[in-house]
């Protein structure tokens, strides 16, 4: 496994319980990611199935369910797949890796990415965006979430306190949009939240072509 793998797979194990009490329930206080979320909900076909890629504890993947969607997860942390299966029984969760996406051709309706590209460096998201490619049905929705900016900077702790060492990649939205057109993705809308904060963020909407690319 690359290193960056590596590292992030064991910063995660290690705050996976913190992490998931720190953000349970973080919507309630985000109107306008509930509405992206929801409005995501509304663009996949026949309510699914929906690939969580990087879910987490599964916090995002049932939120979807609750809006109807038969959503499942996919981590790299077996100590948050752990976490989701234990919260969520009988919802599908995953250990895997986005790099290499353990999921078929066109075996998926919709595929959410949220805040979970932010660890990826720049080499690696044209191999990411074109697994979520092949694995999106043509027509499938893609919502990409990401910090905005221009740097990367190592987290050496969160959650809790706990130890870290995992890089955090910010990138602008016209970056990200032209990453996802290389990869065969047409872009719908592009959206900046809380623009005047130190690290704004930023949730693209895309679609796999009915015609692939």
């Amino acid at each position: 496994m690359e290193s960056w793998l590596a590292d992030t797979r064991t910063s995660y194990d290690t705050v996976a319980a913190s992490y998931a009490e720190q953000l349970r329930g973080a919507l309630a206080d985000l109107p306008y990611l509930r509405a992206m979320l929801a409005l995501f909900a509304e663009l996949v076909p026949d309510g699914g199935p929906v690939a969580d890629v990087g879910c987490g504890p599964g916090l995002i993947t049932a939120d979807l369910r609750a809006l109807g969607i038969d959503a499942f997860g996919i981590d790299l942390s077996p100590a948050m797949i752990d976490i989701a299966r234990r919260e969520q029984p009988g919802v599908r969760f995953e250990v895997g890796s986005m790099t290499d996406l353990p999921l078929a051709d066109e075996s998926v309706a919709g595929l959410l990415a949220w805040w979970s590209l932010i660890h990826v460096p720049d080499d690696v998201v044209p191999t990411v965006l074109a697994h979520f490619h092949r694995v999106l049905r043509p027509g499938g929705p893609l919502m990409v979430g990401f910090h905005v900016g221009d740097v990367t900077t190592l987290k050496t702790e969160g959650y809790g306190g706990h130890p870290m060492n995992i890089r955090v990649h910010r990138r602008r939205p016209a970056q990200v949009a032209a990453l996802m057109r290389d990869a065969g993705f047409t872009i719908e809308s592009e959206v900046v939240l809380n623009p005047d904060d130190r690290v704004p963020g930023a949730i693209i909407f895309a679609r796999r072509p009915v015609q692939s690319q």
